[in-house]
């Protein structure tokens, strides 16, 4: 049997979305044509690119013909091979990606939001056409992660998945931490360099984040966890007070997705919120606008990927990269490794999250203070690892280090304190990962 050249074989690409990451794959489909046939087997034709509305001044590398408003249309005409999804958010999306896989095309999408909403629909309904739903664009662009946890570490036991996620809220915590900026002077920096929206809430409430721990979370631990079971908070919140106490401790602060695995193996966690790391955790020296992902493993041990996190063309080339495997995947009429979820862990919230706490109390300055405190840590069961007293008079501080506590035994203490009359204002409270604090 010999093989067709390729040249004579051709599959059909339809694009949904012409923004900074469409477009860039677009020009990369016509600028390399040649080089992408070479390595899939078969020419990729651009056939459609559904956009939301027509602008006659719209600048193509391809035929503006091409366009259409008409998406739904587009991916269910019956002829194409892989649907392109880059519109974002939940729907039309999700009805498009439905349709596409009903129609018979593969589909490759960067959109974390709807999978970590919905993915059990998206992936039950590649399963049912027997067609490909790849993503690796949704989770810290370029950075290829989630093969490897799908592929890679597939025969390992991934025990934990630390991210920084999201390269806006990175880059004002790196901005807070190395010029002394407060938070809005960092965001209003981000936004004139393009790095935060206009409208920066999904970033800097950490919803992006949240979403990509549920595809994380879900990916290592063979688990389905949906955006609804993570626990989310945002870096509003932090203050340059904040910043100066974690350098006072050899730390940064980083908004981190944290997925965890529990030592038994039968529950998993997944949280976004900011932390205090060391100095010297490999994630402590991730700076600007860049993405890295910390994978803690039985047998591979510690991994680490790092690179741009968002972009259109770092975004881009995970998007081709997607493309070119689900294409071979065509040629042989087989498709890649589905969803798995036969684990089927039990997915704990907040509260039973474990980690270590740094907690700052406004206090009086009196005999008597230190022993109440630490009366009450200890009555919640929150063992203390180190205590300091700054200031004195009206500007009495105790700033606590706990050892690893739950967030419900935490929570409780906080509250405990806050009843103490000599305790005016629990003012911070902020965990504290990695080790040797």
């Amino acid at each position: 049997m010999t093989s067709t050249p390729y040249e004579t074989r051709t599959l059909r690409v339809a694009l949904l979305g012409h923004g900074a990451v469409g477009s860039e794959v677009a020009r990369l489909l016509i600028r390399d044509a040649d080089e992408l046939a070479q390595r899939v087997g078969a020419r990729l034709e651009l056939v459609g690119v559904a956009v939301s509305r027509a602008r006659a001044d719209r600048e193509t590398p391809f035929d503006p013909a091409l366009l259409t408003t008409d998406a739904m249309g587009l991916v269910t005409r019956g002829d194409i091979d892989v649907v392109i999804e880059l519109i974002g958010g939940i729907e039309p999306a999700r009805s498009l990606v439905l349709a596409a896989l009903e129609s018979g095309a593969s589909v490759v999408t960067g959109n974390k939001a709807l999978l970590a909403e919905d993915g059990a629909t998206l992936f039950a309904a590649a399963e049912k056409a027997g067609r490909d739903l790849y993503y690796e664009a949704a989770v810290a662009g370029a950075i290829p992660i989630v093969r490897p946890l799908r592929e890679s570490l597939a025969g390992d036991h991934v025990r934990r998945v630390l991210g920084i996620v999201n390269g806006t809220t990175n880059f004002i915590l790196d901005a807070m931490t190395t010029t002394g900026q407060g938070f809005d002077e960092a965001l209003a920096e981000a936004q004139r360099l393009g790095f935060a929206e206009a409208d920066p809430t999904a970033d800097v409430e950490g919803f992006d984040a949240a979403s990509k721990a549920a595809i994380l979370a879900s990916l290592a631990f063979h688990t389905r966890v949906t955006i609804d079971d993570v626990h989310r908070e945002g870096i509003t919140g932090v203050t340059a007070e904040h910043i100066r106490s974690a350098d006072d401790m050899g730390c940064v602060v980083k908004l981190l997705a944290i997925c965890d695995q529990s030592e038994d193996g039968v529950s998993v966690a997944a949280r976004v919120h900011p932390v205090m790391i060391p100095k010297d955790h490999p994630l402590a020296s991730v700076r600007g606008a860049y993405n890295a992902v910390f994978v803690e493993s039985e047998s591979a041990g510690q991994l680490m990927f790092y690179g741009p996190g968002a972009g259109g063309a770092p975004t881009a080339s995970a998007v081709l990269g997607d493309l070119l495997s689900v294409a071979r995947n065509r040629l042989l009429e087989v498709s890649g490794p589905a969803e798995r979820t036969h684990a089927r862990r039990e997915v704990l919230g907040i509260g039973d999250a474990r980690t270590r706490y740094h907690i700052a109390l406004d206090v009086d300055d009196k005999a008597g203070v230190l022993s109440s405190v630490a009366l009450a840590f200890a009555e919640n069961e929150v063992s203390i690892s180190a205590v300091r007293q700054e200031g004195h008079g009206d500007d009495a501080q105790l700033v606590v280090i706990t050892h690893t506590a739950t967030d419900a035994a935490l929570s409780h203490t906080v509250r405990q304190l806050r009843d103490l009359p000599m305790v005016r204002d629990v003012s911070s409270v902020m965990r504290v990962e990695g080790e040797g604090l």
